[in-house]
């Protein structure tokens, strides 16, 4: 994919005594989005069943090194303690993507290196450390457009707060669209991230046998949302929104979006049961 060595760092965060409530639970969502100082965006990416772990991890190496920005993987135990059939995919078939580096050609008419120069993406060009004449600054402290010098004006540190947002919004034409799977004319869309998939999935199956019209979408990008987020969501009466949390995915897509949202929450260190919602959305429908 890329000849870049590479470093993973695995964090385990324990929960309450054994640790395993927290660990099957969706209760990180929030922290994702907002947990940073000085308004610093970030990408998100959730993997919906086992073999799409392997999907989403190349999909967040390749966001991250196109538009140089942190990408945030949202799996869960649900989904680490499942499995699946899946086909392994052939190194030759696996997209590669080459990160752009910076050479001397980024220098500008005086001979200095504008480490904050910006492509069509919003991307930064990439020095490596130790390149002759592309030395800069890095640390926490707000630096300036282009220069990358530290910079206490007001001005500019809106500007690149705002700069920095847009970099990641910009990943929206960079993703696929939601697909509805189900009945578009229904009058109830189930949405879903990270692994209710399955269960989400089931329960819509059987209540569309049982001659109820049902739909559903499962998000896999959460920063940003595909950018047909809010004309599918508008399609639709009601939304059911089952989450293992108090309802965070429901809150970012009320705020966002102004949408009515049902939320279905869970919290006891356990997944749903594809039953729990099918109940769910009969007694939404009518049927219970």
């Amino acid at each position: 994919m890329t000849e870049l060595p590479l470093v993973i760092i695995d964090v385990q965060r324990g929960g309450p005594s054994t640790g395993l409530p927290t660990k099957t639970e969706q209760s990180d969502l929030l922290q994702a989005m907002f947990g940073r100082n000085g308004e610093a965006t970030v990408a998100i990416v959730a993997p919906s069943t086992p073999a799409d772990c392997f999907n989403m991890a190349i999909e967040a190496s390749r966001i991250a090194l196109k538009y140089m920005v942190p990408v945030m993987y949202l799996s869960d135990g649900y989904i680490a303690n499942g499995s699946e059939p899946w086909k392994i995919p052939e190194p030759d078939n696996i997209p590669e993507f080459k990160p752009e580096f910076a050479t001397e050609k980024n220098k500008n008419g005086n001979g200095e290196f504008d480490p904050y120069t910006r492509d069509e993406n919003l991307s930064r060009p990439w020095a490596l450390p130790g390149t002759p004449g592309l030395e800069h600054r890095l640390g926490g402290l707000e630096k300036a457009n282009i220069t990358g010098n530290v910079s206490y004006d007001p001005q500019n540190h809106e500007f690149m707060v705002r700069l920095r947002a847009q970099k990641v919004k910009n990943i929206e034409h960079d993703i696929p669209d939601l697909k509805v799977e189900g009945d578009e004319d229904a009058d109830l869309l189930v949405i879903g991230w990270g692994g209710t998939y399955g269960a989400i999935t089931e329960a819509v199956n059987k209540v569309r046998k049982n001659g109820k019209k049902a739909a559903q979408v499962h998000f896999r990008y959460l920063n940003p949302l595909p950018k047909n987020t809010v004309e599918v969501l508008k399609k639709y009466k009601k939304i059911l929104c089952p989450e293992l949390n108090l309802g965070q995915f429901s809150k970012i897509i009320k705020s966002e979006f102004s949408v009515d949202i049902i939320p279905f929450n869970k919290i006891q260190g356990l997944p749903f049961k594809s039953s729990e919602i099918e109940d769910k959305i009969e007694s939404i429908l009518g049927g219970k």
